[in-house]
């Protein structure tokens, strides 16, 4: 097993005033040699974004796009004429392919959003841009794995053009859940939202998290009652 340790207070920290980001990987202005990506995983930005403001129309291409609200809500605009909101316990994928422009503000005027904005490199390039959301049900993921993003079709998850697999968990204390690669070369990473958990012999704390490669299977074991986010990806 190979794991790679990145503690929440290890995370670069932007204070723009309207926005603080909490960036995991290189981004924008940050940029550690280190932290570039986790297998096809590239950003994992934690941001709160003050009420009325947000990001301007900007282009992306060739990417898969996952935004989730952990409070408040994200009003999303773009180039295809598609407006949505995207409240907590909803989840959006935005497959880029051959380029689309967006804009995502604070739906709401006065109380900030907390959003967890996830870039995954694409399996298959310049496709025809998709647009998705879907609301989970969060006694779906109690004790138990809810399956948000999924490379399957036929599945009740968003669908991602790779072969990657998210899965949220709200989990009491005292819970264990068993955790493997999805595929052959896969890793995963495991973000934790709140509370405590241990696993691969480490205990991790509130927005700490582990990835985990070449290993066969891990148990997630909950210290204190936790919510965590699981991403698993091609590691090559």
């Amino acid at each position: 097993m190979e794991k790679i340790i990145h503690r929440a207070d290890s995370r670069s920290f932007s204070n723009h005033g309207w926005l603080q980001s909490y960036h995991t990987f290189s981004f924008a202005g940050y940029y550690n040699p280190e932290r570039i990506h986790f297998g096809a995983l590239r950003v994992l930005n934690d941001d709160i974004v003050k009420g009325g403001m947000g990001f301007g129309t900007h282009p992306h291409d060739n990417m898969e796009i996952v935004s989730i609200p952990l409070t408040g809500a994200l009003e999303h605009k773009d180039n295809t004429g598609r407006h949505e909101i995207i409240r907590n316990n909803e989840v959006q994928i935005m497959s880029a392919g051959s380029g689309i422009a967006h804009s995502e503000f604070n739906a709401s005027k006065t109380d900030p959003v907390n959003f967890l904005q996830i870039w995954v490199f694409p399996k298959l390039k310049n496709i025809t841009p998709r647009y998705q959301q879907q609301a989970f049900d969060i006694a779906d993921r109690h004790n138990k794995l809810q399956v948000v993003v999924s490379p399957e079709a036929d599945s009740n998850a968003l669908l991602i053009n790779q072969d990657a697999w998210f899965s949220l968990g709200h989990f009491d204390e005292g819970q264990s859940v068993e955790i493997a690669p999805k595929m052959q070369h896969h890793g995963t990473y495991l973000f934790v939202l709140d509370g405590e958990v241990e696993i691969a012999g480490e205990t991790l704390k509130r927005r700490d998290a582990i990835g985990l490669s070449n290993y066969e299977s891990a148990t997630i074991r909950t210290l204190k009652a936790a919510d965590f986010l699981l991403i698993d990806v091609p590691m090559i």
